[in-house]
């Protein structure tokens, strides 16, 4: 399987933009998964729940369409953030798309600072995907802080996690190692570069953006200020075997009648 990440650099408010970068980057390129950063059509910061409101769209909207042809172009499943609507709430969500079709949405669990004045926290639950025999699962950046979130999906088969992220913390990055050998699988972590400096909030994102396997090896890391893609061949049954050695199994060596 060919799985990769797409670091860019969004301009804020600009979609169409942000979309032509996108484009750009993935000029001739051909894979199986590609995912890109969260929120990566609007940007990130926000200064009022309004202003998020009037970035946000269905799945039928805007984002969707553009991410029905970039997986009809590279050929790939593509998972990437966007503020989805539903009724009278926004979330910060991201979108599973095959094919020219919409799988389905995320929503992001873990809220991080100013987010939860603006969305509302996620209320679906965690899924793996079967998407041409491999099993996908997905998560949106800080989520990442919980190991409660891959283990479940590890614990529902999961092979390949997407990560969009936009990542402004120095701790990522070095935690997916854990992350992905404490539960044998793959990840692709997506993160933007770039500053925003928006109302009382200036953030600076970390880039970085990386593939890891499922020993912890970092199998590519993008720069920190550049806009990059990175595809990467794997063998996603890897996954399946949980042995760390003869005697030691991260799923089957779990004492669950001592953990909260």
């Amino acid at each position: 399987m060919k799985i990769g990440y797409i670091q860019s650099a969004p301009v804020f408010g600009e979609k169409q933009q942000n979309f032509g970068q996108i484009r750009s980057l993935t000029e001739g390129v051909k894979a199986d998964l590609l995912v890109l950063p969260e929120l990566f059509a609007t940007g990130y910061s926000f200064t009022s729940k309004e202003e998020a409101e009037a970035l946000s769209e269905t799945t039928e909207g805007e984002t969707a369409r553009f991410l029905k042809e970039l997986s009809v172009k590279t050929s790939a499943t593509i998972v990437g953030g966007f503020i989805e609507r539903e009724n009278d709430r926004i979330y910060n969500a991201l979108l599973i798309v095959s094919e020219g079709k919409v799988i389905d949405t995320y929503r992001k669990i873990h809220l991080f600072n100013k987010e939860k004045l603006w969305f509302s926290p996620g209320d679906k639950q965690l899924k793996v995907y079967d998407i041409n025999g491999v099993k996908v699962g997905a998560m949106i950046c800080f989520d990442w802080i919980f190991p409660e979130v891959c283990r479940t999906l590890a614990l529902q088969g999961m092979q390949v996690l997407a990560h969009p992220s936009n990542l402004v913390m120095p701790y990522c990055q070095k935690a997916m190692v854990t992350r992905c050998l404490e539960n044998r699988i793959f990840a692709v972590t997506a993160n933007r570069i770039g500053t925003e400096h928006r109302g009382e909030d200036h953030f600076t994102f970390t880039g970085a953006s990386q593939i890891t396997a499922t020993d912890g090896t970092i199998l590519s890391s993008a720069p920190t200020d550049q806009p990059a893609i990175a595809i990467i061949e794997i063998d996603e049954k890897q996954a399946d075997n949980k042995w760390i050695n003869y005697y030691n199994n991260v799923i089957e060596d779990r004492r669950t009648e001592f953990y909260f």
